[in-house]
Order: C-alpha cells, then structure tokens, then sequence
C-alpha cells in the first residue's frame, strides 16, 4: 500500500491507498463511530417518543427538486445508464434529504455539486475492485461528466472529494458544504441518521416520489461485496464495528 499524507477520505488518499486503512487510521476512525452510534440511538428514541425536533420543523419539499443545470442534467443521465433503479431512486433521495437538512441549518451550498455527486456517488458500488474503494471509481467518473461540461478544477475537486469522503464516519461542515450534505444526505436514506431532524412529512413525500424498491437488500448485498473486496476499506470496517447490517435494517423505512 502506498503512504500518502492527504487526508483520509479524500480522493487523493483514495487515489494513492486504494482506500485501504493502516491500522492508526482504523483506530481513528472508531471514535467518530462510536459517537455516531449515541447520537442515533438518541434521535431515534425521540422519534418513537415523538419528540423529535424534526416534527417542529417546516421545510418546503418543493424546494428540493433536482437543478436542471447543465452539470445536473449531465449527472444524471450518467447515474441512469448505470444505475439499477433501487440505487438510483437512493442517489435522489440523497440530494432531497441533504439539500433539506441544509436549508434547515441555513447552509450555503452549490445545488449542482450536491446534486451530481449524489447521482454519481454510489457508481462504482455496482462493480467491487479487489484492494480498490468504489469511491475511486465513482469520483472518476464524476470527474469525466465534469470534464464534458467544463467545469471547474476547483469544482470538480469539490465534487470528487465529497464522493469519496461521503461514507467516512464523522464527515463534517468543515470539510466543505457539499461533502457534508452529500454524507448526511446518504446517512438519512441508508441507516436513517439525523433523520429525527426532518419532519416526517419531508421523509414520505421524498419516499413517495423516489419508491425504495427494496433498496435495504440491495443495498446491504452490494456493500457486503464490497467489504469483501477491500478487506482493509472502510465497508469492512463499519460492517465490523458500526453494526451497518443492523443500522440498515433499523433505518425508519419500511424497505
């Protein structure tokens, strides 16, 4: 494995490891877990009391249709082509339930960057690498859809690095706005993280308009190929440690 000093997560570490952990970076990766798992378990049991800040809040659902940039139109037409439609409906339910969670804590982000990172996050899941991260592969190909289009060098770094940061545990503001939303946005839709911080009418109506389509078995067979495939990786290490399997069973939707 090759050392690298670019921060972990990021698509230089993914580039350079493979994202493959040493073990300092497995051990500093189980702190961030182990409060992830008290924050849930907290929001969770304010849900069932119906005590959940989420029900006070007002968002309008409205609000969170897809941009129509030419970025955005290009994003998605790459995730159609590629994407089976459970995973597919998951990579808009990203966008909705991140870009809701930012306008609820007020937070200035780029739409677009948000939206094509979400319809190309999870690509590279379809297709396990032995000792490769999926990330790497689905950064990759946000970075051919930003070449077509043009866009930035810094925006393409943005979105890439949010694509390959997006399922680090403890992702936070301060690594970039649309890294942030892009994880709390799959953390919501996955294992219903924050989730107790969206109102519920917000919840259905984004299932309602992107159907689950038993979303929960496949998306835990394909992660489990992938902890198979980088038995050093990051899905390994929330299988063993972040109870994932169980985490997804539990999220607050039916499939």
């Amino acid at each position: 494995m090759t050392g690298t000093t670019a921060p972990l997560g990021t698509f230089d570490w993914v580039a350079a490891t493979g994202g493959q952990l040493t073990a300092a970076e497995r051990r500093r990766l189980l702190r961030p877990i182990a409060a992830t798992h008290a924050a849930n378990a907290v929001g969770r049991v304010a849900m069932l009391a119906h005590l959940n800040s989420g029900r006070r809040a007002d968002i309008d659902v409205a609000g969170l249709r897809p941009p129509t940039s030419t970025l955005a139109s290009a994003a998605e037409q790459e995730a159609r082509s590629r994407l089976s439609p459970a995973l597919l409906n998951h990579s808009y339910r990203t966008y909705a339930f991140g870009a809701a969670l930012g306008a609820l804590a007020d937070i200035d982000v780029d739409r677009e960057l948000l939206f094509a990172a979400a319809m190309l996050h999870d690509i590279g899941l379809t297709g396990p690498v032995d000792r490769v991260d999926f990330t790497l592969a689905s950064a990759r190909i946000a970075r051919d859809v930003a070449e077509t289009v043009g866009l930035s060098t810094a925006a393409t770094e943005t979105m890439r690095t949010a694509i390959t940061l997006h399922y680090s545990p403890g992702v936070s503001l301060a690594n970039g706005a649309v890294a942030y939303l892009l994880s709390a946005g799959a953390g919501v839709d996955v294992a219903g993280l924050r989730s107790w911080k969206l109102p519920p009418r917000v919840l259905a109506e984004v299932v309602a308009q992107r159907p689950r389509l038993a979303f929960k078995r496949e998306f835990s067979a394909a992660f489990r190929a992938e902890a198979a495939a980088v038995p050093r990786g990051r899905a390994r290490l929330l299988r063993r440690y972040g109870a994932f399997d169980l985490a997804i069973k539990l999220a607050p939707f039916r499939e």
